[in-house]
């Protein structure tokens, strides 16, 4: 009886263990040093889409073509690659779009798709390459009062007191799809985030990309 009892332990163990999702980590590596971004299970076709460029190399040398301090950086142009110092960049994709997957706040570290306006994508689908690393400042509880009323959503106290003491930057909240978040080297975005910039803020000097998946 045992035996039957021990056995069966065994295999709710394994059936667990098969159950629960796999999490899938990707290496970007710059010219300023490097961050491990986790890709959230939740968004699926964002998470797909960026492990299969990643592992076809196609972002590799491309640049983070738009910096902005206090706001966020952007890469994933495949116009970037090899780009002539000031050519304005920002158009370039894959040519396809990928569906919504909006949820996630918009905290410090965290990987969202970059897209079009809501005037010629009302679905707010994500460019199929591009995307931004969010940079942001610390947030009040008042100004986050004022992006529950005008976004009609509600924060709970752990996002709260993320907003708060690592900061973010919310009015991207249920706008954007956030898929993923920088786990390791949060401060190799603060080093890009302060790099000089041209008036459309592409950096004055390059700063190119690797992304690998860690297997």
């Amino acid at each position: 009886m045992k035996k039957i009892f021990y056995g069966l332990i065994a295999v709710l163990i394994f059936l667990s263990c098969q159950t629960q999702e796999k999490i899938t980590y990707a290496l970007i590596e710059t010219d300023l040093g490097n961050m491990k971004v986790e890709l959230y299970n939740e968004t699926p076709l964002h998470r797909d889409n960026f492990v299969k460029l990643a592992r076809e190399g196609f972002y590799d040398d491309l640049l983070f073509h738009r910096v902005i301090k206090g706001f966020m950086i952007q890469g994933g142009d495949p116009d970037s690659r090899d780009a002539q110092p000031g050519a304005p960049l920002g158009m370039g994709g894959p040519n396809f779009t990928i569906p919504a997957e909006i949820g996630q706040p918009h905290f410090k570290g965290t990987l969202a798709g970059a897209r079009k306006p809501d005037t010629v994508n009302p679905k707010k689908e994500s460019n199929g390459s591009q995307f931004y690393i969010v940079h942001g400042n610390q947030i009040t509880d008042d100004f986050l009062d004022i992006m529950q009323t005008q976004k009609n959503i509600t924060y709970n106290i752990q996002q709260r007191e993320i907003y708060k003491t690592d900061g973010g930057y919310p009015p991207l909240d249920m706008e954007y799809t956030v898929f993923g978040r920088v786990v390791e080297g949060l401060e190799i975005i603060d080093k890009i985030a302060e790099v000089q910039t041209n008036p459309s803020d592409r950096p004055l000097t390059d700063v190119k990309m690797k992304v690998k998946i860690l297997e």
